[in-house]
């Protein structure tokens, strides 16, 4: 979803599931710079160690493209190479998307992102619910069997707090405009506009990798 989108309706869901349906491209044609992906001017910072290499996926849990991508994403992070490090960060476009980025972040230090991230997607996009506000935030992981003291206590950290800071600076430093897209070791940018679908955007991502990996 592009950043001048963001507030349309959510019948962009239909829209959004194009974005991962394979387009009828050339075989064998390899990703090119400038069109299937961007090579940032200057490199964003990475959190990857040495030896792995950093994939993020930008998004934002209200967004019904990401909603119809996570699936597919979160499939393709389990069986990437072991010297691939995936990583999500939460977007923020306007002042009252950092709730949910708090969200993300609460759920990330409690260890909770198996098993909640996927259903704050479907609270959102299928069940129609606003989580928007800390407070239906904290009622809404309460209701998961989330003790709302101690998620609250990670909502309102000085550390979820510098990962949201932290955040904006990746999304400054990739140019973000849309998501969900996709970084690659801090050098790399695609996404489904220009690789023409999130699906053929995780081959590029594959391609970058490995073009890292041979020192290219």
């Amino acid at each position: 979803m592009k950043r001048r989108d963001f507030s349309l309706a959510c019948g962009a869901v239909v829209a959004g599931a194009a974005l991962i349906q394979p387009p009828a491209l050339a075989q064998g044609k390899p990703p090119e710079s400038g069109v299937d992906y961007v090579v940032l001017e200057k490199p964003a910072a990475v959190e990857a160690p040495v030896g792995k290499i950093e994939v993020i996926e930008f998004f934002w849990y209200s967004c019904p493209h990401c909603n119809v991508f996570e699936p597919t994403f979160d499939a393709w992070s389990r069986r990437v190479p072991k010297d691939v490090l995936v990583r999500r960060v939460p977007i923020a476009f306007q002042s009252d998307f950092v709730p949910q980025q708090r969200l993300f972040y609460a759920l990330e230090a409690m260890g909770l992102v198996d098993k909640l991230h996927r259903k704050v997607f479907a609270a959102i996009h299928v069940e129609k619910q606003r989580l928007d506000r800390p407070d239906v935030i904290a009622d809404w992981v309460a209701k998961q069997g989330v003790d709302k003291a101690k998620f609250l206590e990670q909502f309102n950290s000085f550390s979820a707090a510098t990962k949201a800071t932290r955040a904006a600076g990746l999304q400054n430093a990739y140019r973000i405009e849309g998501v969900p897209a996709l970084g690659v070791a801090g050098r790399f940018y695609t996404d489904g506009t220009l690789a023409k679908s999130m699906e053929r955007a995780l081959q590029v991502v594959e391609f970058l990798t490995a073009s890292v990996r041979n020192g290219r």
